[in-house]
């Protein structure tokens, strides 16, 4: 199975290269960090340990995500991991596992299930997430706990999905799609810590309160779209 894994990044020199080096190098084909505008050495950093390093100026983590998952090389399985370290790469056998096993089509990695790290999810962010994800529950009947951003999608579902978000809408289109169309979306618990470094989201009311309402207003317009061509909901 060929496993390309993503990382978009920004500024994350301080924890790259442990993200890189806690990667299993049996489980993965090819790294690419899609390095959006650093400027503080993360793009060499990653290159000089041995990472693909594919530029994109343009802001936005989708963005990033989207034009990782163009630049992957034939694979399989494609993998979407943060370059914070808050995530653990040397649980990437967990995330693949249902893929591999043949009873997931797309695996979330759950930050709500698994063990979590004082001080790692601030207490907005958690309630944030929960409610996001019993809308989902409500709306499309998918029982997940959490949007995490550690996650895997086999490469010819995600071609299928056309994902097209740029923004924080990432984090929840391949969910709401994914649901839709009726692939097997399944959870499985991981760990998470403190990021190392600033987060450009949660780090900030701003950020919170941005990433929170954009989220939760793609939910219910996706499900509205939905039911005005006609989609039934799901079972």
């Amino acid at each position: 199975m060929r496993v390309s894994v993503i990382i978009p990044t920004h500024n994350e020199a301080q924890a790259i290269a442990r993200v890189l080096a806690d990667l299993p190098s049996e489980l993965t084909t090819e790294v690419i960090v899609v390095d959006s505008n650093s400027n503080d050495g993360t793009p060499e950093i990653a290159a000089k340990i041995g990472a693909r390093v594919v530029q994109e100026p343009r802001r936005g983590y989708g963005q990033a995500c989207l034009t990782g998952l163009a630049a992957a090389n034939s694979p399989d399985v494609v993998v979407f991991l943060d370059g914070d370290y808050s995530d653990r790469p040397a649980e990437l056998l967990i995330l693949l596992a249902p893929i591999i096993e043949g009873r997931a089509d797309i695996t979330l990695g759950s930050r709500l299930q698994g063990r979590r790290s004082a001080g790692a999810l601030p207490w907005h962010q958690a309630f944030g997430n929960r409610l996001a994800a019993r809308l989902i529950n409500l709306l499309y009947g998918l029982k997940i706990s959490d949007l995490g951003p550690f996650r895997a999608g086999r490469a010819d579902v995600l071609r299928a999905l056309a994902l097209e978000e740029t923004t924080y809408g990432w984090a929840v289109e391949m969910i709401l799609k994914g649901a839709l169309a009726g692939f097997r979306v399944v959870e499985v618990p991981m760990s998470y810590h403190p990021r190392i470094g600033k987060s450009k989201i949660s780090g900030t009311l701003k950020g919170s309160i941005g990433a929170g309402w954009f989220i939760l207003s793609l939910i219910v317009r996706y499900y509205f779209r939905q039911r005005r061509a006609g989609t039934a909901r799901p079972a």
